[in-house]
């Protein structure tokens, strides 16, 4: 799905984009300025200049420069009058023709040769370079493999005159610099191939990770997990995919509003405006209620939702905390049609009906942490059906970390198409089976503890076809033999911290679900 704020492209004609202020991690909500993913084939709203750009499909609609001959391909987009923002994309070179070749993400380009870029070079470097026509500075670098065939996720933040570049996730330069302060974004080859996909600016930015830069572009098979980062056992921060795509604060600093009633309930979530809604008390109610944009739904002490369940169907920036669900009709939560930044947290799921958190339908950028599930049996689907691959792949990009399925029977999570998807220190307690991938989805599994759990894991499920699943350092305790393969994973482009396994066990008893937290 394409999204275009008109109200903020028309920023640099004088309209004010207004972030606002997280309250739960300390970092500025990013209002989005402009994104496109090209799923709908098509490339309206950039401009060329030089080089043979299509959008074809690579699992979803991706934009390509296929000339490796051309000396300087680019396109852009947005707005000359833009100054202070963020700019991301996922970004993969197909070929590169010749020796110091580039592939590169653009920031404060006003014109066709002056601009700040990210520069994947063949010559083993990603640089964060000043260009001015023919003249380069290099504000900093850092020494990498670049692989062609293989996607990363490059980001340049643009504040004054300071600039800093990110690739997967991980500062690689920072540095002043005034030759632009304003300009559109870009997307540049040079005597090179590439796609690019999933393209979001935003008027700020999260406070980046400081972890190491990485050292290969290639998938996570082996090796040590990074090990920086917020602390897992931190109750507000959060981490995981709902950091990406601008971050996600709820109805940040907005008043908050007490309710006791389905009625009150129903009408404090609705539409876009932001705010911060707490439930005080046991709320009985059957079907779905519908939660809309920018929104922090709270329970005060011993809050409980009977009988109903939350559905966010394209929202946006939503956080659901400190709840105990019981006896839902439907969902629990469900996270349907490209609902994006959703972070579901320290909640308790028993006895319901289908699914406690299912995410579908093109959702993408979620965190589910901390939450127990208990004396139920479906618990988080990912992706709801084998025949609905145009919409999710691409999509379906989820953490789950410190999770309690204790005693639940399936799906922690079952993954269709998402990838990567990530699930770190769960604990798994007496289950039918822990993950399973399945439609191509590629699953990183590690750091977990599971307890008398019959099939860990699992490529492919049912009649879904085979995913992928790297399964590491994970504890193993009366379970069976966890399965692995399948394909690649794609890695992991933000920061955290990895518990060690044998000790997941008590720190998530101690500390998931709803009630361990004070909000």
């Amino acid at each position: 799905m394409r999204v275009r704020n008109k109200l903020l492209l028309a920023a640099g004609a004088g309209a004010t984009a207004v972030a606002l202020v997280a309250g739960l991690t300390g970092a500025a909500y990013a209002a989005t300025l402009f994104s496109d993913d090209f799923n709908d084939g098509n490339s309206s709203g950039w401009s060329k200049s030089g080089g043979t750009w299509s959008v074809v499909t690579d699992g979803s609609g991706a934009f390509e420069q296929s000339d490796n001959g051309s000396e300087r391909a680019r396109q852009f987009a947005g707005d000359t009058g833009w100054t202070d923002y963020q700019v991301q994309a996922r970004v993969k070179p197909l070929s590169y023709n010749g020796s110091g070749r580039v592939v590169a993400l653009a920031a404060r380009s006003n014109s066709a040769t002056r601009m700040y870029r990210l520069a994947l070079l063949n010559s083993g470097r990603a640089e964060l370079q000043a260009v001015n026509g023919s003249s380069v500075t290099v504000i900093g670098g850092v020494g990498l493999s670049v692989s062609t065939g293989t996607w990363y996720t490059l980001r340049i933040e643009t504040s004054g005159s300071t600039i800093r570049g990110f690739v997967n996730g991980s500062q690689i330069a920072s540095g002043t610099n005034t030759l632009n302060g304003a300009g559109r974004i870009g997307l540049v080859t040079e005597f090179a191939s590439a796609r690019f996909d999933d393209v979001v600016v935003s008027d700020s930015g999260t406070t980046p990770p400081t972890s190491a830069p990485p050292t290969t572009g290639a998938p996570p098979t082996t090796g040590a997990p990074p090990t920086t980062g917020p602390p897992p056992g931190n109750a507000n921060g959060l981490v995981g995919w709902a950091t990406q795509n601008g971050g996600t604060n709820g109805g940040g600093n907005a008043g908050s509003t007490t309710v006791t009633s389905a009625s009150a309930l129903t009408s404090a979530i609705s539409g876009t405006n932001a705010a911060v809604i707490r439930i005080s008390g046991t709320i009985s109610c059957s079907g779905m209620l519908r939660v809309g944009s920018n929104k922090t739904i709270l329970g005060n002490s011993g809050a409980t939702i009977a009988g109903c369940g939350f559905t966010l169907s394209g929202s946006r920036n939503v956080i659901i905390r400190n709840i105990s669900f019981r006896g839902w009709d439907d969902d629990a939560i469900n996270v349907e049609t490209s609902s994006l930044n959703v972070w579901v947290d320290h909640n308790s799921f028993t006895d319901g009906y289908d699914g406690a958190v299912d995410i579908k339908r093109g959702s993408d950028f979620v965190t589910v942490s901390w939450n127990r599930i208990y004396g139920h049996d479906k618990s988080m689907l990912l992706g709801h059906s084998d025949d609905n691959a145009s919409q999710d792949r691409g999509h379906l990009r989820v953490t789950y970390h410190h999770n309690w399925f204790d005693g639940s029977g399936t799906r922690h999570p079952r993954v269709r198409f998402g990838n990567p998807v990530h699930v770190y220190n769960n604990y798994y307690f007496n289950n039918e089976y822990g993950v399973a991938s399945t439609m191509g989805a590629g699953v990183l599994v590690e750091g977990n503890y599971f307890e008398q759990c019959d099939e860990p894991t699992l490529v492919g499920y049912a009649s879904s076809d085979d995913g992928a699943i790297v399964q590491r350092n994970n504890v193993f305790v009366s379970s069976g033999a966890p399965e692995s393969g399948g394909g690649s994973v794609a890695g992991i482009p933000y920061s955290y911290s990895l518990d060690n396994a044998s000790n997941v066990k008590s720190i998530v008893t101690a500390g998931a679900g709803a009630g361990r937290i004070s909000v």
